[in-house]
Protein backbone atom coordinates (compact mmCIF):
# COMPACT_ATOMS: atom_id res chain seq x y z
CA UNK A 1 0.00 0.00 0.00
CA UNK A 2 2.89 2.35 0.71
CA UNK A 3 4.18 1.94 -2.83
CA UNK A 4 0.72 2.69 -4.19
CA UNK A 5 0.47 6.03 -2.40
CA UNK A 6 4.03 6.92 -3.38
CA UNK A 7 3.08 6.37 -7.02
CA UNK A 8 -0.04 8.47 -6.55
CA UNK A 9 1.99 11.36 -5.19
CA UNK A 10 4.51 11.02 -8.01
CA UNK A 11 1.66 11.27 -10.54
CA UNK A 12 0.58 14.68 -9.20
CA UNK A 13 3.22 16.77 -11.07
CA UNK A 14 2.61 15.27 -14.55
CA UNK A 15 -1.14 15.50 -14.03
CA UNK A 16 -0.85 19.17 -13.07
CA UNK A 17 1.31 19.81 -16.12
CA UNK A 18 -1.28 18.21 -18.38
CA UNK A 19 -4.16 20.20 -16.87
CA UNK A 20 -2.33 23.52 -16.90
CA UNK A 21 -1.14 23.02 -20.50
CA UNK A 22 -4.73 22.64 -21.67
CA UNK A 23 -5.97 25.68 -19.72
CA UNK A 24 -2.95 27.76 -20.73
CA UNK A 25 -3.52 26.97 -24.41
CA UNK A 26 -7.21 27.89 -24.09
CA UNK A 27 -6.34 31.26 -22.55
CA UNK A 28 -4.04 32.00 -25.48
CA UNK A 29 -6.34 30.82 -28.27
CA UNK A 30 -9.77 32.11 -27.27
CA UNK A 31 -10.72 35.55 -28.62
CA UNK A 32 -11.38 38.54 -26.42
CA UNK A 33 -8.19 38.35 -24.37
CA UNK A 34 -6.57 41.19 -22.44
CA UNK A 35 -4.85 42.51 -25.57
CA UNK A 36 -8.15 42.79 -27.43
CA UNK A 37 -9.74 44.43 -24.40
CA UNK A 38 -6.95 47.00 -24.26
CA UNK A 39 -7.43 47.80 -27.96
CA UNK A 40 -11.19 48.08 -27.49
CA UNK A 41 -10.81 50.40 -24.49
CA UNK A 42 -8.35 52.53 -26.46
CA UNK A 43 -10.86 52.78 -29.31
CA UNK A 44 -13.56 53.85 -26.89
CA UNK A 45 -11.34 56.56 -25.44
CA UNK A 46 -10.45 57.68 -28.94
CA UNK A 47 -14.09 57.87 -30.01
CA UNK A 48 -14.88 59.89 -26.89
CA UNK A 49 -12.20 62.40 -27.80
CA UNK A 50 -9.75 61.37 -25.07
CA UNK A 51 -7.07 60.38 -27.57
CA UNK A 52 -6.41 62.32 -30.71
CA UNK A 53 -3.84 60.09 -32.37
CA UNK A 54 -4.94 57.25 -34.60
CA UNK A 55 -2.69 54.45 -35.77
CA UNK A 56 -4.85 53.31 -38.64
CA UNK A 57 -8.44 53.35 -39.66
CA UNK A 58 -9.74 51.25 -36.78
CA UNK A 59 -7.03 51.40 -34.13
CA UNK A 60 -6.09 53.98 -31.54
CA UNK A 61 -2.76 52.30 -30.72
CA UNK A 62 0.48 52.45 -32.64
CA UNK A 63 2.50 49.40 -33.59
CA UNK A 64 5.05 50.20 -30.90
CA UNK A 65 2.30 50.40 -28.28
CA UNK A 66 0.85 47.09 -29.45
CA UNK A 67 4.24 45.42 -29.14
CA UNK A 68 4.62 46.77 -25.61
CA UNK A 69 1.18 45.44 -24.72
CA UNK A 70 2.02 42.03 -26.19
CA UNK A 71 5.23 41.99 -24.19
CA UNK A 72 3.41 43.05 -21.01
CA UNK A 73 0.76 40.35 -21.35
CA UNK A 74 3.24 37.72 -22.54
CA UNK A 75 1.76 37.35 -26.01
CA UNK A 76 5.01 38.21 -27.79
CA UNK A 77 6.30 34.63 -27.44
CA UNK A 78 5.05 31.27 -28.78
CA UNK A 79 2.61 29.37 -26.57
CA UNK A 80 5.12 26.67 -25.61
CA UNK A 81 7.78 29.19 -24.61
CA UNK A 82 5.25 31.27 -22.66
CA UNK A 83 4.03 28.17 -20.83
CA UNK A 84 7.57 27.10 -19.96
CA UNK A 85 8.30 30.57 -18.61
CA UNK A 86 5.12 30.41 -16.51
CA UNK A 87 6.03 26.91 -15.28
CA UNK A 88 9.50 28.07 -14.21
CA UNK A 89 7.95 30.94 -12.26
CA UNK A 90 5.47 28.59 -10.58
CA UNK A 91 8.32 26.29 -9.56
CA UNK A 92 9.87 29.31 -7.85
CA UNK A 93 6.59 30.14 -6.09
CA UNK A 94 5.66 33.01 -8.41
CA UNK A 95 2.20 32.79 -9.99
CA UNK A 96 2.61 36.08 -11.83
CA UNK A 97 0.79 39.37 -11.46
CA UNK A 98 -2.92 39.95 -11.87
CA UNK A 99 -3.93 42.09 -14.85
CA UNK A 100 -6.91 43.52 -13.02
CA UNK A 101 -5.59 44.06 -9.50
CA UNK A 102 -1.96 44.70 -10.48
CA UNK A 103 -0.88 42.56 -7.55
CA UNK A 104 0.81 39.15 -7.24
CA UNK A 105 -1.67 36.39 -7.98
CA UNK A 106 -0.86 34.61 -4.74
CA UNK A 107 -1.72 37.73 -2.74
CA UNK A 108 -5.04 38.03 -4.59
CA UNK A 109 -5.89 34.39 -3.88
CA UNK A 110 -4.62 34.53 -0.30
CA UNK A 111 -6.94 37.40 0.58
CA UNK A 112 -10.02 35.45 -0.53
CA UNK A 113 -8.99 31.93 0.44
CA UNK A 114 -9.89 32.16 4.17
CA UNK A 115 -13.45 33.29 3.38
CA UNK A 116 -14.22 30.30 1.17
CA UNK A 117 -12.33 28.01 3.54
CA UNK A 118 -14.51 29.15 6.43
CA UNK A 119 -17.77 28.49 4.59
CA UNK A 120 -16.44 25.22 3.19
CA UNK A 121 -15.31 23.85 6.55
CA UNK A 122 -18.52 24.81 8.33
CA UNK A 123 -20.64 23.38 5.51
CA UNK A 124 -18.67 20.13 5.45
CA UNK A 125 -18.78 19.77 9.23
CA UNK A 126 -22.51 20.41 9.54
CA UNK A 127 -23.27 18.17 6.57
CA UNK A 128 -21.57 15.09 7.99
CA UNK A 129 -22.68 15.73 11.58
CA UNK A 130 -26.33 15.93 10.49
CA UNK A 131 -26.49 13.64 7.47
CA UNK A 132 -24.77 10.55 8.87
CA UNK A 133 -27.15 10.16 11.86
CA UNK A 134 -30.06 11.14 9.60
CA UNK A 135 -29.11 8.51 7.05
CA UNK A 136 -28.94 5.85 9.75
CA UNK A 137 -32.32 6.94 11.12
CA UNK A 138 -33.92 6.87 7.67
CA UNK A 139 -32.55 3.39 6.97
CA UNK A 140 -33.87 2.00 10.27
CA UNK A 141 -37.20 3.84 9.97
CA UNK A 142 -37.69 3.09 6.28
CA UNK A 143 -41.20 3.87 4.95
CA UNK A 144 -42.28 5.39 8.23
CA UNK A 145 -43.50 8.92 8.84
CA UNK A 146 -40.01 10.02 9.85
CA UNK A 147 -38.51 8.68 6.63
CA UNK A 148 -41.21 10.16 4.40
CA UNK A 149 -41.18 13.62 5.99
CA UNK A 150 -37.38 13.90 5.95
CA UNK A 151 -37.27 12.68 2.34
CA UNK A 152 -39.72 15.39 1.29
CA UNK A 153 -37.70 18.07 3.05
CA UNK A 154 -34.42 16.81 1.61
CA UNK A 155 -35.67 16.60 -1.97
CA UNK A 156 -37.34 20.00 -1.78
CA UNK A 157 -34.09 21.51 -0.57
CA UNK A 158 -32.13 19.66 -3.26
CA UNK A 159 -34.51 20.85 -5.99
CA UNK A 160 -34.17 24.54 -5.08
CA UNK A 161 -30.98 26.13 -6.48
CA UNK A 162 -28.87 27.74 -3.78
CA UNK A 163 -28.73 31.12 -5.52
CA UNK A 164 -32.53 31.19 -5.96
CA UNK A 165 -33.04 30.31 -2.30
CA UNK A 166 -30.51 32.99 -1.38
CA UNK A 167 -32.51 35.65 -3.21
CA UNK A 168 -35.68 34.64 -1.38
CA UNK A 169 -33.93 34.58 1.99
CA UNK A 170 -32.49 38.04 1.41
CA UNK A 171 -35.84 39.48 0.41
CA UNK A 172 -37.66 38.07 3.42
CA UNK A 173 -35.16 37.94 6.29
CA UNK A 174 -32.92 40.87 5.32
CA UNK A 175 -35.18 43.33 3.51
CA UNK A 176 -38.55 42.67 5.12
CA UNK A 177 -37.73 41.45 8.62
CA UNK A 178 -34.24 42.97 8.84
CA UNK A 179 -32.99 40.05 10.93
CA UNK A 180 -29.79 39.52 8.96
CA UNK A 181 -27.48 41.80 6.95
CA UNK A 182 -27.86 42.11 3.19
CA UNK A 183 -24.50 40.54 2.45
CA UNK A 184 -20.78 40.55 2.96
CA UNK A 185 -18.60 38.49 5.25
CA UNK A 186 -18.27 41.03 8.05
CA UNK A 187 -19.72 44.45 8.81
CA UNK A 188 -17.90 47.75 8.34
CA UNK A 189 -17.57 48.21 12.11
CA UNK A 190 -16.06 44.74 12.63
CA UNK A 191 -12.68 45.98 13.88
CA UNK A 192 -14.31 48.19 16.51
CA UNK A 193 -16.05 45.28 18.25
CA UNK A 194 -14.75 43.02 20.99
CA UNK A 195 -14.14 39.29 20.57
CA UNK A 196 -17.72 38.26 21.31
CA UNK A 197 -19.03 41.02 19.06
CA UNK A 198 -16.78 39.90 16.21
CA UNK A 199 -17.90 36.30 16.63
CA UNK A 200 -21.57 37.27 16.59
CA UNK A 201 -20.98 39.50 13.59
CA UNK A 202 -19.48 36.64 11.58
CA UNK A 203 -22.29 34.29 12.63
CA UNK A 204 -24.91 36.86 11.73
CA UNK A 205 -23.44 37.25 8.26
CA UNK A 206 -23.04 33.47 7.84
CA UNK A 207 -26.53 32.17 8.59
CA UNK A 208 -28.21 32.81 5.24
CA UNK A 209 -25.27 31.78 3.01
CA UNK A 210 -24.76 28.57 5.01
CA UNK A 211 -28.42 27.66 4.53
CA UNK A 212 -27.93 27.96 0.77
CA UNK A 213 -24.75 25.87 0.88
CA UNK A 214 -26.31 23.15 3.02
CA UNK A 215 -29.65 22.53 1.29
CA UNK A 216 -28.00 21.02 -1.76
CA UNK A 217 -25.43 18.88 0.05
CA UNK A 218 -27.82 17.16 2.47
CA UNK A 219 -29.48 14.93 -0.12
CA UNK A 220 -26.36 13.26 -1.51
CA UNK A 221 -24.75 12.22 1.77
CA UNK A 222 -28.00 11.26 3.51
CA UNK A 223 -29.43 9.11 0.73
CA UNK A 224 -26.07 7.59 -0.13
CA UNK A 225 -25.63 6.37 3.43
CA UNK A 226 -29.26 5.29 3.78
CA UNK A 227 -29.29 3.17 0.60
CA UNK A 228 -26.02 1.41 1.35
CA UNK A 229 -26.97 0.83 4.97
CA UNK A 230 -30.26 -0.73 3.91
CA UNK A 231 -28.42 -3.02 1.47
CA UNK A 232 -26.03 -4.11 4.21
CA UNK A 233 -28.81 -4.66 6.74
CA UNK A 234 -30.45 -7.02 4.25
CA UNK A 235 -27.23 -8.99 3.73
CA UNK A 236 -26.67 -12.52 4.94
CA UNK A 237 -23.86 -11.63 7.33
CA UNK A 238 -26.14 -9.28 9.28
CA UNK A 239 -28.86 -11.91 9.57
CA UNK A 240 -26.23 -14.43 10.68
CA UNK A 241 -24.87 -12.05 13.31
CA UNK A 242 -28.35 -11.41 14.70
CA UNK A 243 -29.10 -15.16 14.67
CA UNK A 244 -25.97 -15.74 16.77
CA UNK A 245 -27.21 -13.36 19.45
CA UNK A 246 -25.79 -10.01 18.35
CA UNK A 247 -28.23 -7.23 19.12
CA UNK A 248 -29.69 -5.24 16.25
CA UNK A 249 -27.99 -2.08 17.49
CA UNK A 250 -24.58 -3.74 17.53
CA UNK A 251 -25.22 -5.25 14.10
CA UNK A 252 -25.88 -1.76 12.76
CA UNK A 253 -23.06 0.10 14.48
CA UNK A 254 -20.30 -2.52 14.37
CA UNK A 255 -20.98 -4.35 11.11
CA UNK A 256 -23.36 -2.70 8.66
CA UNK A 257 -22.36 0.85 9.47
CA UNK A 258 -18.70 0.30 8.74
CA UNK A 259 -19.36 -1.16 5.31
CA UNK A 260 -21.85 1.59 4.56
CA UNK A 261 -19.25 4.27 5.25
CA UNK A 262 -17.11 3.13 2.30
CA UNK A 263 -18.98 5.21 -0.33
CA UNK A 264 -18.97 8.18 2.06
CA UNK A 265 -15.19 7.88 2.41
CA UNK A 266 -14.85 7.55 -1.36
CA UNK A 267 -16.59 10.85 -2.04
CA UNK A 268 -15.05 12.71 0.90
CA UNK A 269 -11.90 13.74 -0.95
CA UNK A 270 -13.87 15.32 -3.77
CA UNK A 271 -15.44 17.69 -1.29
CA UNK A 272 -12.07 19.27 -0.61
CA UNK A 273 -12.29 21.20 -3.89
CA UNK A 274 -15.79 22.35 -2.95
CA UNK A 275 -14.33 23.26 0.43
CA UNK A 276 -12.55 26.26 -1.05
CA UNK A 277 -14.13 26.81 -4.43
CA UNK A 278 -17.60 27.41 -3.00
CA UNK A 279 -20.37 28.62 -5.27
CA UNK A 280 -19.77 31.78 -7.25
CA UNK A 281 -23.54 32.27 -7.62
CA UNK A 282 -24.12 32.19 -3.86
CA UNK A 283 -21.11 34.42 -3.31
CA UNK A 284 -22.50 36.85 -5.88
CA UNK A 285 -25.94 36.92 -4.25
CA UNK A 286 -24.53 37.58 -0.78
CA UNK A 287 -21.65 39.78 -1.96
CA UNK A 288 -19.03 37.42 -0.50
CA UNK A 289 -15.59 38.07 -1.92
CA UNK A 290 -14.51 34.44 -1.94
CA UNK A 291 -12.49 32.03 -4.03
CA UNK A 292 -15.33 30.98 -6.33
CA UNK A 293 -16.30 34.54 -7.21
CA UNK A 294 -12.64 35.36 -7.81
CA UNK A 295 -12.38 32.59 -10.41
CA UNK A 296 -15.52 33.72 -12.23
CA UNK A 297 -14.43 37.36 -12.21
CA UNK A 298 -11.00 36.40 -13.52
CA UNK A 299 -12.56 34.51 -16.43
CA UNK A 300 -14.91 37.36 -17.32
CA UNK A 301 -12.11 39.94 -17.07
CA UNK A 302 -9.66 37.72 -18.96
CA UNK A 303 -7.31 37.92 -15.99
CA UNK A 304 -5.38 34.88 -17.15
CA UNK A 305 -2.69 34.78 -14.42
CA UNK A 306 -5.45 34.57 -11.79
CA UNK A 307 -7.27 31.95 -13.87
CA UNK A 308 -4.14 29.82 -14.01
CA UNK A 309 -3.58 30.27 -10.28
CA UNK A 310 -7.14 29.22 -9.46
CA UNK A 311 -6.95 26.19 -11.78
CA UNK A 312 -3.60 25.15 -10.34
CA UNK A 313 -4.78 25.36 -6.73
CA UNK A 314 -8.08 23.60 -7.47
CA UNK A 315 -6.27 20.81 -9.34
CA UNK A 316 -3.81 20.27 -6.49
CA UNK A 317 -6.65 20.07 -3.98
CA UNK A 318 -8.57 17.62 -6.16
CA UNK A 319 -5.59 15.30 -6.58
CA UNK A 320 -4.77 15.40 -2.88
CA UNK A 321 -8.45 14.87 -2.09
CA UNK A 322 -8.53 11.70 -4.19
CA UNK A 323 -5.53 10.35 -2.29
CA UNK A 324 -7.20 11.20 1.02
CA UNK A 325 -10.30 9.31 -0.15
CA UNK A 326 -8.19 6.22 -0.83
CA UNK A 327 -6.64 6.50 2.64
CA UNK A 328 -10.06 6.80 4.27
CA UNK A 329 -11.41 3.83 2.32
CA UNK A 330 -8.46 1.72 3.48
CA UNK A 331 -9.04 2.79 7.08
CA UNK A 332 -12.77 2.08 6.97
CA UNK A 333 -12.41 -1.31 5.28
CA UNK A 334 -9.19 -3.18 6.21
CA UNK A 335 -9.96 -5.76 3.49
CA UNK A 336 -9.09 -3.20 0.81
CA UNK A 337 -5.48 -3.29 -0.25
CA UNK A 338 -4.19 -0.91 -2.91
CA UNK A 339 -1.54 -2.38 -5.19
Amino acid sequence: MRDYFIRRFLLIPPTLIGVTIIVFAITRLVPGGPLERAIMESQQFSNAGVSSQMAGADMALSEAQLKKLEEYYGFDKPIIQSYLDWLVKVAKGDLGNSYRYNEPVWDVIKDRFPVSLYYGLVTLLITYIVCIPLGVLKAIKHKTVVDNVTSILIFVGYAIPGYALGSLLLLYFSVRLEWFPMGGFISLSFEEKDTIGKLMDVINHSVLPLICYLVGSFALVTLLLKNHLMDNLASDYIRTAIAKGVSFRQAVTRHAMRNSMIPIATTFGQNIVLLVSGSFLIETIFDIDGFGLLGLTAILDRDYPVVMGVVLLASVLLLIGNIISDVLVALVDPRIRFQ
